[in-house]
């Protein structure tokens, strides 16, 4: 299975997991797409080591959706909780990871205000929390989106260019640059170990085939056997990071970054454009014969199109703490499409 040999893959990184046993781990957006991955990682440790299991705690919107996707396990405890609202938890807390946030377009369209709420004031309650549990470390998950239209690609972690505050797509890049700046002053005022990673385009085995993004919409077509439809002039480019590869960046900033350090996580070496990454997924897939289609009509009337015609991560510093991607797009892709038919789940 192509789930479980990305998570023995993860598990493989060579970082202190041994600080997770005997530990208890709150996760907001528990059941989202990467940080489910996060949760499954630490199951699976709790199951290696039952001893002395790591626990998860999961703060999801929908406890029956994220029962569908994370099952059963006693080694983990699912809470109700809209994190744009009062946390309503009173637990341990050792680490904290703060992933609930809607990432898809569709969503800063239908629902700016749960957006921004989540990454602002869902932030502030989970730092003030982890303060009060003296948490090991606190990981925020933020977006390359922080970064506007920067005016250098690769983007290192201090360059950046505009995000028009008045824009309602911005109700997620501003949010995430507000979460940002709560985490460095809660790390600075309150001494709470927080760090942040921005992760970029990342796809892979669970997200969402119709949130509305490209690369998600570009699998939904392989499995269902039909053309791939490019609903824009094809030319914008992205890098393609693959989730186990993401995963395994995002454990290593929690236990090794630096407090309040933002993280750029992310394939500097698979940035394509979105007709070029079609193309390939084409020829990848020779055997479905399948076509590429440019038909920008097709867009749909609540997606909301990024301004942004090229993005790339520069990644030197999350170099240093010695992670490197390791899954080429092709690999990535057909991994991903193998995932969902193993499953049945496409």
């Amino acid at each position: 299975m192509i789930i479980a040999s990305d998570i023995k893959a993860i598990l493989a990184e060579d970082i202190g997991w041994h600080r997770f046993l005997g530990k208890t781990v709150l996760v907001s957006g528990a059941a989202g797409f990467l940080p489910a991955y996060m949760v499954e990682t630490l199951l699976e440790l709790a199951r290696r080591n039952p001893a002395n299991p790591p626990h998860v705690v999961g703060l999801v919107r929908n406890l029956e959706a994220a029962r569908t996707r994370l099952g059963d396990n006693p080694f983990l405890t699912l809470l109700e909780q809209d994190m744009g609202e009062p946390l309503n938890y009173d637990g341990a807390a050792d680490f904290v990871i703060h992933a609930a946030s809607q990432a898809s377009p569709r969503f800063y369209r239908d629902d700016p205000v749960g957006t921004f709420n989540a990454n602002v004031f869902g932030t502030q309650s989970l730092l003030a929390l982890s303060r009060g549990r003296k948490t090991q470390a606190f990981l925020f998950f933020s977006s390359g989106e922080v970064y506007g239209n920067a005016p250098i690609v690769p983007t290192p972690e201090n360059v950046f260019g505009p995000i028009d505050p008045a824009a309602l797509r911005s109700c997620y890049g501003e949010g995430k640059r507000a979460g940002e700046t709560l985490c460095v002053a809660w790390a600075h005022q309150h001494g709470v170990p927080t760090r942040i990673v921005r992760p970029f385009h990342t796809y892979g085995p669970g997200m969402k085939l119709d949130d509305g993004r490209v690369f998600a919409d570009f699998v939904a077509a392989i499995i269902a056997r039909r053309d791939i439809v490019i609903k824009s002039d094809g030319k914008a480019r992205r890098p393609f990071c693959y989730s186990a590869d993401a995963v395994r960046a995002f454990f290593r900033v929690l236990l090794e970054g630096g407090d309040g350090i933002p993280y750029n996580v992310g394939n500097d070496q698979a940035e394509l454009s979105i007709r070029e990454l079609a193309d390939l997924l084409v020829a990848e897939f020779s055997e479905r014969d399948l076509r590429v289609i440019m038909d920008a009509s097709q867009i749909a009337a609540n997606y909301m199109q990024s301004p942004i015609v090229r993005n790339c991560p520069d990644i030197s510093r999350l170099r240093e703490l010695g992670w490197v991607p390791r899954t080429g797009v092709a690999e990535g892709f057909r991994r991903t499409v193998t995932a969902y038919e193993e499953s049945g789940t496409g």
